[in-house]
């Protein structure tokens, strides 16, 4: 009885049923397309970041990060990794060897980040091989071969002035002190758009860098990368429960902290707007379910005076406050899905000098959109808790009603 009254009373004022759902349905299209674009951005540029660095999750010695001491190393054997690869929510595994050296060619010297990688992996990964300007890249060959061929980004490569063939020396600290050093080929030059990479790494194949360092079959690192963002919390939960104090599990926000930093800051930014937008739709929310209770008084009170009981009056302003909100949040989601799935599967494509920008650092050129269930649950909750909040003043108002009042003022008003 109460669903069906409620409706009815809804459409005795259809244009304001219609305007306040329309308002509803509005504010959901425009935060939610904004949304998807927001976080299909930062997933975007967290994964090309990720996938050209630290990857999304690394397993790590539990001491590693204190000082990147490369005697901090972890077993590099597949019986080690075995439970990650049974891991069904994760991509790729790569082991690396991440340690510092000193370049030196002539005269020149600077300290650089050495990168211990396996060739055709690697690149599957992150398409290393795409950021070549000169020379050619690393094989599998050369992995197990342990040869002396080494990649230089170009940025190093012109502060030591060396050139495709040239010999660089490398000069470090080996695995529990022994001393690391070496003549290698420079094979290629990469070019990296980050400038902090560009500046100072060298890649070589891993088995070399191993030898370099003598660390024999041990890695600093596994490098790990799941099938989607939403699946890092629950994979690095998983494998530290697995690993327990034996090894380290980190995921991107602790690799890459002045990255998240950026994250936050930005998404901190977007939230505002998108809660700024739902605090105007919220204000007529309120409007329009206080107009129907100041308007209808004499009308409660009359059925308040032939026996109904004020808490089924109650149910009855909340049942047809949730009809508008249900209304405008079906309107909304069906416009809205329809619009976010094409962009997901079809983003919108950049041209121009912000397209070539883009591709120089790596990017595709196009506004990603990302599809995920938890924005849209998130939008119907800030809708219902808006409408909740809206109710509190006009249901108060209801139950503290006199009706010997409201029956005499709405006899005058007549």
């Amino acid at each position: 009885m109460l669903l069906t009254l409620a409706w009815r009373n809804l459409w005795r004022q259809k244009r304001r049923t219609i305007i306040t759902a329309s308002a509803l349905a509005l504010a959901l299209l425009l935060s939610l397309v904004m949304r998807s674009i927001q976080e299909g951005s930062y997933s975007a540029n967290i994964e090309n970041i990720a996938r050209l660095s630290t990857g999304l999750i690394q397993l790590q010695h539990p001491l590693f990060e204190e000082n990147k001491s490369i005697n901090k190393l972890l077993p590099g054997s597949l019986e080690f990794i075995n439970e990650v690869n049974n891991n069904p929510h994760i991509q790729t595994v790569l082991p690396r060897i991440n340690s510092f050296a000193l370049a030196a060619y002539g005269t020149n010297s600077k300290g650089v980040m050495i990168i211990g990688i396996m060739p055709d992996a690697e690149n599957s990964y992150s398409q290393l091989a795409d950021k070549l300007i000169a020379g050619s890249y690393l094989t599998e060959a050369d992995n197990r071969a342990k040869s002396t061929k080494v990649l230089i980004t170009q940025g190093l490569a012109k502060q030591l002035e060396v050139k495709l063939g040239d010999e660089v020396i490398l000069y470090g600290q080996g695995y529990h002190g022994q001393t690391a050093a070496g003549i290698y080929h420079v094979q290629g030059i990469l070019q990296f758009a980050m400038k902090e990479l560009n500046n100072q790494l060298i890649y070589m194949p891993l088995k070399t860098a191993q030898q370099f360092y003598g660390t024999g079959d041990q890695v600093t690192s596994w490098v790990l990368h799941t099938r989607s963002a939403a699946l890092i919390g629950e994979t690095v939960r998983d494998l530290q429960a697995f690993y327990q104090h034996r090894v380290k599990v980190r995921d991107w926000t602790e690799l890459l902290p002045d990255v998240a930093q950026q994250v936050q800051l930005d998404r901190a930014g977007g939230l505002f707007l998108m809660y700024l937008l739902y605090g105007i739709v919220g204000f007529a929310l309120f409007a329009t379910l206080l107009m129907m209770t100041l308007e209808r008084q004499r009308e409660f009170a009359v059925m308040l005076a032939t026996g109904m009981k004020r808490s089924k009056l109650l149910k009855l302003l909340t049942i047809e406050s949730l009809f508008i909100a249900l209304l405008g949040l079906t309107v909304g989601l069906l416009i809205t899905l329809p619009i976010i799935v094409y962009l997901s599967f079809y983003p919108i494509q950049l041209s121009g000098e912000t397209a070539k920008l883009m591709l120089e650092m790596g990017y595709l050129p196009v506004i990603p959109v990302l599809l995920e269930p938890y924005l849209f649950l998130h939008q119907v909750i800030i809708v219902l808790f808006l409408l909740l909040l809206s109710l509190v003043y006009p249901l108060w108002s209801i139950y503290k009603l006199d009706i010997v009042k409201a029956l005499k003022g709405g006899v005058n008003a007549g």
